[in-house]
């Protein structure tokens, strides 16, 4: 600090400092004496600012020491601090002169013994468990067959092999495969992006969405597992659509996706089976179904021709079934000359009654009103009336035509707006439009060339540009005309419906 010692005043002993030149100097006074230390104690206040920089305490039974994390470390962490967690921090030493403190900025956070994590895990557990993502009502039943599976886990571990291995021995079926990590900071973060990413594909697209999925890992320490019990990977599973199974370690292994799952495995190779059926059982299944149908055919078409034949022999004779018709038929065509009889003369007698009542003055009275109605019909057939009903009509004609017209006016303008965007469209979507932002178009003896040796074949080469060919050793060949736009001027007369 000599090089902030100031001459002493005449009368005085001790140098002066300024207030920055004193805490200058204790920042590079604790930096220099502690730089990068590892702190062990218990999380107290925690703050995430809305800058992104993070604030929390580190305590024991005597002492605190606050510590920072800026927006770029809070990113990085392994994971995030929690009030009354025991973890230990590492970072660098540090004061904060405006506030005359002293403080850790902190990099990494990692917890302070499995029994820290177990508590941890249990809270955890608890704020989970109270939201209702552990309910079994909110869990999906798993398809009986998936036609695709969707598989999260390492590509280059045994848990992937076992799980192929007894997918193929039991019921082949098709297999997307997420590589993520399986353990380390990078882990949860990756196997949430894979079950999210998997929800998000879309049904019937180039990539098929899974019907089932798979999250895998074989066994380990709780430290090794420790990423499937972050809660961003609960809540993912928790939140997929696409039913899941968790076969995160050994059977005596238990991690947070377990309880929020649709279905646990003990081990993925246990997952596979739960996945699908043996294909032989089926097959053996389907054999014996079909066997019991045939059979339970041929006894019922037995039992209803059986039954059909003791029917047969309880029905009468013909003969007989056509006596009482037959003697119906003899005493109706003896009474039928009687009846037509008196039919006819009851007619006649109905005939008299009427022509009394045809006198020539009612004969008069009927025939006046149907004058009085002829008259009122034919003052609608007169010239003038005729003539009010043609012009009503034309007028309604020629309403429709100019409603047609303009209809068709219309469906005209929007196909040619239609066909300019088209247009637009086609010119964007063209090599074209990439020359003009400095990119070539190679070609060697008159087809395209993708590569150097395609390039040291070929005899004669040829380069496009934005504004036209070149060929190395000759003169620019003359861009190419683009294609005129049809012009609905243009198009042949279709004439006029009107």
């Amino acid at each position: 600090m000599s090089d902030l010692i100031d001459s002493p005043s005449e009368g005085e002993n001790a140098p002066e400092f300024s207030v920055s030149e004193i805490s200058g100097a204790l920042k590079r006074t604790i930096e220099g004496a502690f730089g990068r230390v590892r702190v062990r104690g218990e999380v107290g206040r925690v703050m995430l600012a809305r800058s992104g920089h993070l604030y929390f305490d580190v305590k024991d039974d005597r002492s605190v020491i606050a510590a920072v994390s800026w927006k770029g470390q809070v990113s990085r962490l392994s994971m995030m601090p929690e009030e009354g967690m025991e973890v230990v921090v590492t970072g660098k030493l540090t004061t904060f002169g405006s506030q005359s403190k002293y403080q850790i900025n902190v990099d990494d956070v990692t917890v302070a013994g499995e029994g820290a994590l177990m508590a941890m895990l249990e809270k955890r557990k608890k704020q989970l468990a109270g939201e209702g993502l552990f309910a079994e009502d909110r869990k999906a039943a798993l398809p009986y067959l998936p036609e695709v599976i969707g598989v999260v886990t390492s590509p280059s571990g045994a848990v992937i092999r076992d799980i192929l291995h007894r997918l193929r021995d039991r019921f082949p079926r098709k297999v997307l495969i997420w590589p993520v990590a399986v353990q380390g900071e990078q882990c949860a973060p990756q196997v949430a992006r894979a079950i999210e990413g998997f929800n998000r594909l879309t049904p019937g697209g180039a990539i098929p969405r899974p019907d089932l999925l798979i999250v895998a890992r074989g066994g380990g320490s709780i430290e090794d597992l420790w990423g499937f019990n972050e809660e961003v990977v609960a809540r993912a599973a928790a939140a997929s659509e696409i039913p899941l199974i968790s076969a995160v370690g050994h059977e005596t292994d238990t991690t947070l996706i377990d309880f929020v799952s649709d279905k646990r495995a003990p081990t993925p190779t246990a997952a596979a089976e739960l996945a699908v059926p043996v294909r032989l059982e089926l097959l053996a299944w389907v054999e014996e179904q079909g066997a019991r149908l045939t059979r339970a055919m041929g006894n019922t078409v037995s039992l209803r021709g059986q039954r059909l034949r003791d029917l047969s022999r309880a029905l009468p004779r013909s003969d007989a079934l056509l006596q009482t018709p037959r003697q119906r038929l003899d005493e109706a065509s003896d009474r039928l000359p009687r009846a037509l009889v008196a039919g006819v003369q009851n007619r006649k007698v109905k005939l008299s009654e009427v022509s009394g009542t045809l006198r020539a003055s009612t004969l008069r009275r009927i025939i006046e009103a149907k004058r009085e109605g002829l008259g009122r019909r034919s003052d609608r057939l007169r010239p003038e009336a005729l003539l009010r009903e043609n012009g009503r009509r034309q007028e309604k004609l020629a309403d429709l035509s100019r409603r047609l017209f303009e209809a068709g006016t219309r469906r005209i303008e929007v196909q040619k707006e239609r066909l300019d965007a088209l247009e637009r469209m086609r010119q964007t979507l063209g090599y074209e439009a990439t020359l003009q932002r400095g990119y070539a178009v190679v070609r060697g003896d008159g087809a395209l060339v993708k590569s150097v040796a395609a390039a040291k074949k070929a005899a004669t080469i040829e380069i496009e540009f934005a504004d036209g060919r070149f060929e190395p050793g000759g003169a620019p060949a003359p861009k190419p005309k683009p294609k005129k736009k049809s012009d609905p001027e243009d198009m042949p007369d279709q004439g006029n419906l009107f």
